[in-house]
């Protein structure tokens, strides 16, 4: 099994798709470090020899921001962006799309499912009464 930066690459598939398995690698991505690397793209990972796995493992560590690394940049940059007060932050704070899209409809993976505003909604049935006991 193929491990790189921490993470299992699938051994069934081709290593170019493989490498994009990776958080940070990307399919245009994998295709250049396997040129750097010399790798045919269409090898499947459970093919590869250690010596392959090595010169990738090398050139992802050495080139790329992945994983772990690239999660925290991003999150610290949210984060700066936030304290700054800026309107980007703001909107990351509120949970709302951030790159200028429309938000009177659509924008349903930021906001969440729709709330209720006021009554909306199904009614619920009226509770029957108690029939009376006959003693």
């Amino acid at each position: 099994m193929a491990r790189i930066v921490g993470v299992d690459l699938p051994r069934e598939k081709r290593i170019d798709i493989a490498l994009s398995y990776l958080y940070g690698i990307g399919r245009s991505g994998a295709g250049r470090i396997l040129a750097q690397a010399g790798v045919d793209p269409a090898i499947r990972t459970k093919n590869l020899s250690e010596v392959q796995i090595t010169k990738i493992s090398s050139i992802v560590t050495r080139s790329y921001k992945v994983e772990g690394d690239l999660k925290r940049e991003i999150s610290q940059n949210i984060k700066r962006l936030i304290d700054i007060g800026s309107y980007r932050g703001l909107r990351h704070r509120r949970g709302l799309p951030v790159r200028g899209q429309r938000t009177h409809t659509n924008a349903r993976t930021r906001k969440g499912p729709r709330r209720m505003v006021g009554g909306g909604g199904p009614k619920k049935p009226a509770a029957a009464p108690a029939p009376a006991k006959a003693s």
